[in-house]
């Protein structure tokens, strides 16, 4: 008798403080203003937020003087500008911020033949191609509405808190994922619904309140502490971005996933 077929799996990554050591977003403050989008005040408040943001932890009311403060300052910015500046900034920016053992994880994950999906409340401009350079298969983040090819200031679709989970439950129903198999790895207590969504959470570098969670629920703590230089490691090239997948009831506000092309091993 043929035994059943295995279910695919994924493992789930939060973004800021799990796999790179700062705020993606603010992280790029510095180049934004190279660019001419924002003003040398705008750069040290950027600092300021960076600083909090890293000392105080990202609860839900830090998470939530963020967004605004990052809406206000994106409004009138033009697209094609900043996809531009994240592009040609990249790898000097996020390069030494990419925590060595999240990139260990990533790649025993994609081994062992699991998705790798990052799920970020970062902007998707910032997120994708960082994400694309990492080899991840999807990704899920904030997107901004647009209009004229600028941003309009408002948020058309939030990856934050619940949207989360619903969005890595929706995900496994299209995909088949079994979740029970699946991976999550978050530093925030924010992103609780999303690890209580899979049957294997980790907390890495966690706030105080998302340690005490993870207590709780027997979940392991790990301590990332190196970041490296993506350059010195052979990480395989993700393929050719897909055109956008909808997440289904994200749909109307402007929500999508991003995918990577890239081909699995035969052995994966």
């Amino acid at each position: 008798m043929t035994a059943p077929a295995l279910r695919p799996t994924a493992a789930f990554f939060d973004l800021d403080k799990t796999i790179i050591a700062k705020s993606s977003t603010l992280a790029f403050s510095k180049p934004f203003q190279a660019g001419g989008l924002i003003s040398r005040r705008a750069v040290l408040r950027s600092a300021y937020a960076q600083f909090v943001y890293l000392v105080g932890g990202a609860d839900h009311d830090q998470m939530e003087k963020m967004r605004q403060f990052m809406s206000q300052l994106c409004a009138g910015w033009d697209v094609a500008t900043v996809r531009e500046i994240v592009a040609d900034t990249l790898h000097n920016i996020v390069d030494p911020l990419v925590y060595d053992e999240a990139v260990s994880l990533i790649e025993a994950h994609r081994a062992a033949g699991r998705d790798v999906v990052v799920v970020s409340a970062s902007g998707a401009e910032v997120v994708e191609p960082i994400a694309e350079m990492l080899g991840a298969d999807l990704v899920i983040a904030t997107r901004m509405e647009i209009a004229d090819g600028k941003y309009t200031g408002e948020i058309a679709y939030y990856a934050y808190a619940e949207e989360k989970a619903r969005a890595v439950r929706e995900l496994a129903e299209q995909r088949d994922y079994d979740l029970a198999e699946c991976y999550a790895y978050s530093d925030s207590v924010t992103d609780t619904p999303m690890l209580e969504a899979v049957g294997h959470a980790f907390a890495v570098n966690p706030d105080r309140e998302l340690r005490k969670v993870a207590a709780t629920h027997d979940w392991p703590v790990l301590v990332f502490t190196r970041p490296v230089t993506l350059r010195g490691r052979a990480l395989p090239p993700a393929g050719p971005t897909l055109a956008a997948l909808a997440v289904g009831g994200a749909v109307a506000v402007g929500g999508v996933l991003w995918a990577s092309a890239r081909k699995r091993r035969p052995d994966a």
